[in-house]
C-alpha cells in the first residue's frame, strides 16, 4: 500500500509542478506559494471538519504541534526554491534536480536505523551522477553567443542551467523534510492533521514574511486562479498520500516513490512545452530516474 501512495503522490506532484511553472511565471513564485496554500488550505480544513479527523490520533502534549509547525517552515522554504527555479530555469531540467531530494532522506533514514541494500546504494550514486550531468550546461551561455566571445573552433564552457542552483536548494530542503515528517511528525500527528498544520503555517509565514522581503500578495486577476486552485489542491493531495505513505511503509522506499513526479513533469514538459534538451542532460535525467528505480526496488 505504501507504494501505491508514493506514486499516486508523484501524479499528483508532478501535475502540480507543471501548473505552477504556469503561475510562478504570470504572478510570480512568492504569490503563486501563497495563494496555492490558500486553496490547500481550505479544501483540507473542508475535509477534515466532515471526516471528523482534526484531532483523531494526535498524542498529546505540545511537541507534535511543534513539529509540525517546523516542517511548515521547511517546507516553505523548500517550496519557493522550487517556484523561483520554476519561473527562470527550463522546467524539464529544474524539475528532476530538484526530485532527487530521496538521495538524503535514503541518508538521513540509515542514519535513523533503516537498512539498505547494496542496489539502492547503487542507486544513490546513479543518481548523484544524473544530477550533476542534468544540472549542466555545455552549450555556450546566450549572452556570450550573441556577442561573439565563443568561436567556432573554441571549447564551450560548462555552466549550471538557469534555476538549477535553486532546483539543488529545494532538493535539499525536500529531501531533510520528508525525513522529518517520516520519523517525528506524521507518527504524532497523522497524515492529513499534519498538512493542515503545515498549510497553516505557511500562509501565516508568508503574509508576515512579505514586508521585510517586499514581496506583493495583492490578489491576481485574469485567469490565473485556476491555475493556482489546481496547484494548490494536487499539492495538498500528494502531500497528504504521501504522509500517509510515510505512515506505513519504509520512508526512504516512499520518499523515492514519490519523487518520480519529476518523471511526470518532463513528460508533461515535453509534450506540451517542446523544451528542448542538450544530450549530456538527458543522459543525467535518465540517470535519475534510473537511479531512483534502483533505490526503489
Amino acid at each position: 500500500m505504501g507504494v501505491i501512495l508514493g506514486l499516486t503522490g508523484a501524479v499528483c506532484w508532478g501535475l502540480a509542478d507543471f501548473a505552477a511553472r504556469f503561475a510562478s511565471r504570470r504572478v510570480g513564485a512568492y504569490r503563486t506559494l501563497l495563494f496555492m496554500q490558500f486553496f490547500g488550505f481550505l479544501a483540507l480544513t473542508a475535509y477534515l471538519r466532515w471526516t471528523g479527523d482534526f484531532f483523531r490520533g494526535v498524542a498529546p502534549g505540545w511537541r507534535p504541534w511543534v513539529f509540525a509547525v517546523v516542517a511548515g517552515l521547511i517546507n516553505v522554504l523548500a517550496s519557493l526554491s522550487l517556484y523561483h527555479s520554476f519561473e527562470v530555469g527550463v522546467m524539464s531540467i529544474v524539475a528532476p534536480v530538484s526530485s532527487c531530494y530521496p538521495a538524503l532522506t535514503v541518508l538521513l533514514a540509515l542514519a535513523s536505523g533503516e537498512r539498505i541494500h547494496a542496489l539502492r546504494a547503487a542507486g544513490l550514486a546513479i543518481t548523484f551522477l544524473g544530477v550533476i550531468l542534468a544540472a549542466t550546461s555545455f552549450a555556450p551561455a546566450k549572452n556570450e553567443a550573441s556577442a561573439g566571445a565563443v568561436s567556432s573552433g573554441e571549447i564551450s564552457r560548462a555552466h549550471f542551467s538557469n534555476g538549477v542552483v535553486w532546483a539543488i536548494f529545494a532538493a535539499v530542503g525536500f529531501g531533510f523534510l520528508f525525513w522529518f515528517l517520516g520519523f517525528h511528525v506524521v507518527p504524532l500527528v497523522g497524515s492529513a492533521v499534519s498538512v493542515w498544520v503545515m498549510r497553516l503555517t505557511a500562509l501565516v509565514s508568508l503574509s508576515i514574511g512579505a514586508v521585510p522581503l517586499r514581496r506583493s500578495i495583492r490578489v491576481p486577476h485574469g485567469g490565473v486562479w485556476w491555475l493556482l486552485v489546481a496547484v494548490g489542491l494536487m499539492d495538498t493531495a500528494a502531500f497528504v498520500v504521501n504522509n500517509a505513505g510515510l505512515h506505513i511503509g519504509p520512508v526512504s522506499v516512499v520518499s523515492v516513490l514519490a519523487s518520480l513526479y519529476g518523471a511526470v513533469t518532463v513528460l508533461l514538459s515535453w509534450i506540451f512545452l517542446r523544451e528542448r534538451l542538450e544530450r549530456s542532460q538527458w543522459l543525467g535525467i535518465v540517470l535519475i530516474f534510473a537511479g531512483i528505480v534502483c533505490v526503489s526496488i
